[in-house]
């Protein structure tokens, strides 16, 4: 059966990022894409030049119109704005019997803030110990910690451990802001710390890495596959999407990845 994947995120016009991002990526990875909207954005590949954040009331009728009629079998949340809206999404999905991949978005890759500071402890509070897999980059992280930015693999661990003890169930560190040549994540579970390695690809087309990866992983896990396989298949899924976004001619600033790069050839 194919399953029903709920995206819980903003709304990106350039379709790299954000709900965009994740109906491809939901629906590459074997996965029926169902999409509630937290915000609106203005951006293109090269940067956001503003947000409209969606009432939290309205995000919590689209959600509870979905549970009263449609089963849910993994939800992805990405962008959620600020305190209220965590809030809201937190006891919209109060309850529900499937796993919650959160991709903390904070900022853009650009450098544009996506998540208000003072919403940084709501995060924490309210959906870090709900998520079955918590995916921050390495700035994501420190933000979430309140410490420096990770700039080598023990720190990310450290970093990773620091996340299991604020209540996170599993934490996938993104390793692609380390320098180097390699691209290294760490999948921290309470029995296992796995290290995913893979070459780093030189390419610009970066733009929704995050949301990409996140999605497809919220789509193998709503398919039954257990945690650390989602996880090393969705990586690999991201690795070929960047690899082939070259093939793609959008924008002028960081492009997308290639979400189809399996079926477009």
């Amino acid at each position: 059966m194919i399953p029903n994947i709920l995206s819980i995120a903003g709304s990106d016009p350039s379709g790299g990022a954000g709900i965009q991002a994740d109906i491809k990526a939901i629906s590459a990875n074997g996965g029926y894409a169902m999409a509630v909207i937290t915000g609106l954005t203005v951006q293109n590949t090269r940067g956001v030049q503003a947000v409209q954040l969606v009432d939290p009331a309205m995000i919590t009728a689209q959600i509870d119109a979905l549970r009263d009629d449609i089963r849910i079998d993994a939800v992805k949340i990405g962008m959620l704005g600020n305190a209220d809206i965590i809030a809201a999404v937190a006891r919209a999905l109060e309850g529900l019997d499937a796993p919650i991949v959160l991709d903390p978005v904070m900022v853009a890759k650009g450098g544009d803030r996506l998540l208000h500071a003072d919403a940084v402890a709501a995060l924490r509070q309210h959906l870090l110990p709900r998520a079955a897999l918590i995916t921050p980059n390495l700035p994501e992280a420190a933000d979430l910690l309140g410490l420096p930015e990770a700039e080598d693999e023990a720190t990310m661990q450290d970093h990773a451990e620091r996340l299991m003890r604020h209540g996170a169930q599993a934490v996938l560190m993104k390793g692609g802001h380390l320098p180097g040549g390699a691209s290294p994540d760490l999948l921290m579970t309470e029995s296992n710390a796995t290290w995913l390695r893979a070459a780093r690809i030189d390419s610009p087309n970066t733009h929704g890495t995050g949301c990409t990866l996140s999605s497809a992983i919220a789509a193998r896990l709503g398919s039954g596959i257990p945690l650390p396989d989602a996880v090393a298949q969705a990586k690999s899924y991201i690795t070929g999407a960047i690899a082939g976004a070259g093939r793609l001619s959008v924008g002028h600033g960081h492009g997308p990845t290639h979400h189809f790069h399996a079926w477009q050839t």
